[in-house]
């Protein structure tokens, strides 16, 4: 199993305080087989599998790395299930950095760069709010 988690703050009415949440909102990735999955989903707390053109969402390896990558780089990171929500921008690659060499989309205004790479296989965008510096078009 793979649970993409990052550290956020939370404010309550009387204090504030590092939490850890998932990355994607509702989502845990296991590796096992297509025919398990009737076993799978019947794990409580699991309500059923994501299924692109009638067959279950597969998480490449590269975009599973990517997603590492992401984290790693202690950055905050938003996640977006709606693709087409987003702004077509200007393609984009980190030229230094931790993300060096990532080529994504950028959305946003110039004081709040955002750069948002697209996981196909999954139908969901990372978004990293990136400063200007390290990005260069495509």
């Amino acid at each position: 199993m793979f649970l993409p988690t990052q550290k956020v703050m939370r404010q309550w009415s009387d204090r504030k305080k590092r939490v850890e949440v998932p990355l994607f909102n509702s989502y845990i990735f296991v590796n096992d087989f297509e025919h398990r999955i009737p076993e799978i989903v019947q794990v409580p707390g699991i309500a059923w599998n994501i299924r692109l053109n009638g067959k279950p969402a597969i998480l490449r390896q590269g975009e599973y790395e990517l997603i590492r990558r992401f984290i790693e780089t202690g950055y905050f990171i938003e996640a977006n299930g709606n693709v087409e929500a987003f702004k077509i921008g200007d393609r984009a690659k980190v030229i230094d950095g931790p993300l060096a060499g990532l080529k994504g989309i950028l959305v946003g205004e110039d004081k709040n760069q955002r750069f948002s790479i697209v996981l196909e296989g999954i139908q969901q965008a990372i978004q990293v709010q990136i400063p200007a510096a390290l990005l260069a078009r495509v």
